[in-house]
């Protein structure tokens, strides 16, 4: 049985995914009204991946007889100052997410939860793997690239 201290940052995380996926879907948006197709493309497949995410949870949640709710969730701007911005937004998003992540293993571990744990692990590689590869496109923007030409570039970070 899971900790009731790990089902309540499980069923939070839910909406931190969500968030998440709302965020890189504003992001997408954000460089197609630019015409950086190829940019809202990878951030609309970042955004489903989130969403998966915040399923592979409920999945999990649901396979362990907890009962929830799901939580609510704010809007999402679609408006950033610059390139740099939204995907330097996006690190931070990352980057709190494998804090959130790293903070349930320990409540887990603490609990001597080991289902919990367990399950844990795989998103906490992934997002050594997100943020990385998040990481690599703030760094191609910061390089002063045009944007348009480093198009070609993007399959690299999928």
């Amino acid at each position: 049985m899971l900790s009731a201290d790990l089902r309540k940052l499980l069923i939070a995380q839910i909406g931190n995914e969500l968030a998440a996926h709302s965020l890189y879907l504003a992001i997408a948006i954000y460089f197609e009204r630019q015409s950086l197709d190829r940019w809202g493309k990878l951030f609309r497949e970042q955004s489903v991946e989130e969403a998966q995410h915040a399923q592979k949870i409920i999945d999990f949640l649901i396979d362990n007889d907890v009962d929830f709710d799901l939580p609510a969730l704010k809007a999402t701007s679609t408006r950033f100052t610059s390139p740099l911005a939204a995907v330097k937004r996006a690190l931070e998003s990352e980057q709190t997410v494998a804090g959130q992540f790293d903070r349930a293993a320990e409540v887990a571990r603490s609990a001597s939860d080991h289902r919990g744990f367990e399950f844990l692990q795989w998103f906490i590689a992934e997002q050594v793997e997100e943020e990385t590869k998040i990481g690599h496109l703030v760094d191609l923007i910061d390089s002063g690239i045009n944007l348009f030409q480093a198009e070609a570039l993007l399959d690299a970070y999928k």
